[in-house]
């Protein structure tokens, strides 16, 4: 299988096979064996369910978690500006701060006791959509007072009170979506709601997140364009033209001790790479007073002293905790909304996990682990409502790719991952770092960002048939409505009078979601026009989620419940009616290991 189409169409950011911390296995001769580019595409150097190094733990998990960066610290400063928080840079560090430490949470949750496959969980932008329309609701628009920095009391118990009841009311309606989420992945009803899911429907919904968000994206890099397009610019430069670029690093091994080793670092962190050298640069320009001091100026936005004073603020230590801003509230037409970015979430993830399956070593997921991968999920973002992320959890597709990369797909490595984003939340300071960044850098990382996942939309396509004149119309219909809808309504909001305030409030955050109108057209379009499986591409769709389990390990040994669990519950005949539980536990672990063909790490990493 050749790297890109392993890697599921994704580029990902992860070490190259000669950029890993160890070397090709050698014959009795000395010599480096002589393989091909799919002969190494398929080996592993541990699977799902080996115990790397822990140094080696470490090193690459601070890689999970640099990877999924730029999508966890994006979703909260989006947020911030329908929270009336854009001028509260402290908040905003506890806002990351907790998103960090509910996504390390989710992460060890859904290794240990969900899907049981190296997969890293953080913040979901198909929750997003959704709760910005929320928040843009007339009972929810920020004050006038709010957007001034200059009347802005950030300890005031009236701003206090602005922010905050939009977060509990944002909080409410995650937690009850979320349990819709727990009782279908409990249940098992995820495989019925997939009969009827295609290409078809998944891509304008994906796409659509993307390309509703591209006011966020303008509105913040219009504050400096110079600073934005140099930010796009450096992360299309590193993680597009000099990816494949090796760097040579000093790296220590045990057995070669301290050596010289080529790693491509671009291909590992262009966003923070880019990120970084813009923020230097306006940090530049702002020492030697450049950029524009007086606030009403272009280009004030692009200095790196306006919020100076939160690194001083923010505390050493924090922990994030449960209702730590106050008792959530619960908005009907909050909680609509967020079943819709459920659903997608729910769909994305089902993928991933067949992914992750495939590029760890691992035979295809059972349904008992899917129905579990998807019930721990909403329980991730149980977890991030109550805990006040204003956003729920779901898999990382990024670190799905970076498995087939590194070729490791220990999940250990993914437990490293979590603890240290845990770790990580609990130093306020790190959190206030991040809120520091000059607002046009970041709306060059949305551009960046947003642009692709509205194409990851676009490229379930491939599994349809788009010469069919009734995909094109499936696909083009229900991508212009969910772009015209939204935005009339917006403009138009008192158009909606049922008579009925909660249901008017339904309806406006519902048709006010471009995911949500998209996905509803492209579902009923989908299915009830006249089209044949293969047409529709509900049949290449199935396949790609099919693997050939011949180089992997026995089912029960990846997916079955750690801690002994399957094997007390086996002794009850109940559990093969419990959706979420294995119906039998290997016998030995060790027959579960004859028919693995990935190198074993005792030959690639073990002391001779």
């Amino acid at each position: 299988m050749a790297p890109e189409k392993e890697r599921n169409g994704l580029d990902t950011y992860a070490f190259s096979l000669e950029g890993r911390f160890c070397d090709l296995p050698t014959t009795k001769h000395g010599e480096e064996m002589d393989l091909t580019m799919e002969g190494e595409s398929n080996k592993l150097a541990y699977s799902v369910t080996d115990a790397p190094p822990w140094y080696l733990c470490i090193l690459l998990g601070i890689q999970h978690c640099l990877t999924a960066f730029g999508g966890i610290i994006a979703i909260p400063l989006i947020l911030s500006q329908r929270l009336c928080l854009q001028h509260d840079g402290l908040t905003q560090s506890h806002l990351i701060s907790t998103i960090f430490f509910v996504s390390g949470i989710s992460t060890l949750l859904q290794v240990t006791f969900g899907i049981r496959l190296p997969i890293l969980q953080g913040g979901t932008f198909t929750l997003l959509a959704p709760s910005m329309a929320m928040l843009s609701m007339p009972e929810w628009s920020c004050p006038a007072w709010t957007q001034n920095a200059s009347l802005v009391n950030t300890s005031s118990p009236e701003f206090i009170d602005v922010w905050q009841s939009r977060m509990r009311a944002l909080q409410g309606s995650i937690m009850v979506g979320s349990l819709f989420q727990m009782f279908v992945g409990f249940s098992g009803l995820i495989g019925f709601f997939m009969r009827f899911i295609g290409p078809l429907t998944i891509a304008p919904t994906i796409c659509l997140i993307g390309l509703s968000l591209f006011d966020s994206a303008g509105i913040s890099a219009g504050y400096h364009w110079g600073m934005a397009a140099m930010t796009t610019a450096l992360i299309t430069l590193f993680s597009q033209y000099l990816r494949h670029i090796p760097v040579p690093l000093p790296i220590y091994t045990k057995t070669k001790k301290l050596h010289i080793s080529r790693v491509y670092i671009f291909q590992i962190l262009p966003v923070l790479l880019g990120i970084t050298l813009a923020w230097l640069v306006c940090y530049i320009l702002t020492v030697y007073n450049v950029l524009p001091s007086e606030p009403h100026k272009y280009g004030y936005m692009a200095r790196t002293d306006i919020k100076g004073d939160v690194i001083g603020k923010a505390p050493w230590f924090t922990l994030p905790y449960p209702g730590q801003w106050g008792t959530p509230t619960v908005n009907l037409a909050g909680v609509i909304g967020i079943l819709g970015g459920v659903i997608s979430s729910m769909i994305e993830s089902v993928g991933d996990y067949h992914a992750c399956a495939r590029l760890s070593g691992a035979p295809p997921p059972p349904k008992h682990a899917i129905n579990r991968g998807i019930g721990i999920e909403g329980l991730g973002c149980l977890l991030a409502g109550a805990w006040g992320t204003g956003n729920g959890t779901t898999s990382y597709s990024e670190n799905v790719g970076a498995l087939g990369i590194t070729k490791v797909g220990s999940r250990q490595v993914i437990v490293a991952s979590g603890v240290l984003m845990i770790i990580m939340s609990v130093f306020g300071k790190v959190g206030a770092i991040f809120t520091t960044i000059p607002t046009p850098v970041i709306g060059g990382m949305f551009m960046v960002m947003f642009g692709v996942i509205s194409a990851t939309g676009v490229s379930n396509l491939q599994y349809a048939d788009m010469n069919s004149s009734r995909n094109i119309f499936v696909f083009g219909f229900s991508m212009f409505s969910g772009l015209v809808i939204p935005n009339w309504i917006l403009k138009h909001p008192e158009s909606i009078t049922t008579g009925v305030v909660e249901l008017d409030q339904v309806l406006l955050v519902l048709l006010t979601t471009s995911m949500f109108v998209g996905g509803f057209f492209g579902f009923i379009l989908d299915n009830t026009i006249p089209g044949s499986k293969h047409e529709r591409g509900i049949l290449a769709w199935n396949k790609a989620h099919e693997d050939d389990s011949s180089n992997t390990k026995e089912s029960g040994e990846v997916y079955s419940l750690p801690f002994g669990i399957s094997s007390y519950l086996s002794s009850s005949p109940c559990v093969r009616y419990i959706p979420f539980c294995p119906t039998s536990v290997p016998s030995s672990l060790v027959e579960c290991r004859v028919n693995t063909n990935g190198l074993e790490p005792k030959q690639l990493l073990r002391h001779p």
